[in-house]
């Protein structure tokens, strides 16, 4: 089971008309995970950037769950063209609810 990311791990999110972020500073390093939109209810996931200094704390996993959170809360829709978003979703049975059919 890999690590669980800290509790107070504050994630910042960030959107414009159409493009979107979600990041996490620690320590002076900054993890992201970076999305455009593609209508009112689809988000395409296309970059996620986890830093050397931030590796193995599940920072990424973390980035990808409050994505899956927060298009759930509005119903919206994803398309995880990011690897790593992918991979995530693929492991997580219980988010791919969220993914654009």
């Amino acid at each position: 089971m890999p690590p669980t990311p800290p509790d107070d791990l504050l994630i910042r999110h960030e959107q414009t008309a159409s493009k979107g972020r979600y990041s996490v500073n620690l320590n002076g390093a900054e993890a992201e995970m970076t999305y455009t939109r593609a209508g009112e209810k689809l988000i395409i996931i296309d970059h996620t950037y986890v830093p050397d200094a931030m590796r193995g704390r599940s920072v990424g996993e973390a980035l990808v769950a409050r994505a899956v959170e927060d298009a759930r809360a509005s119903g919206i829709s994803i398309i995880p063209l990011c690897p790593f978003a992918k991979a995530q979703i693929e492991r997580h049975l219980e988010w791919r609810d969220v993914l654009k059919n």
